[in-house]
């Protein structure tokens, strides 16, 4: 599992970019790849963990998950 933040988020068009503190490279990311309920989407500057996916494309993110989320669920409970 990698981490990262996320550059950017296109809700619009359901894709962005996230950064890693080991890569230069943008890794790329479809809404469709989120683990989320309900809308699926990502903000810029927010915590997320993930799996890389080598694609036709190159490299982009799968099973995304929010950590922010998962702080505020562990911190409730």
């Amino acid at each position: 599992m990698n981490t990262g933040v996320v550059k950017w988020f296109n809700n619009a068009k359901g894709y962005g970019f996230v950064v890693t503190e080991n890569s230069e490279e943008d890794i790329f990311v479809h809404y469709s790849a989120i683990d989320m309920e309900g809308y699926k989407t990502l903000k810029a500057g927010q915590s997320v963990q993930f799996d890389l996916e080598q694609g036709p494309k190159g490299v982009h993110a799968t099973n995304i998950r929010c950590l922010e989320a998962a702080q505020k669920k562990s911190e409730v409970a």
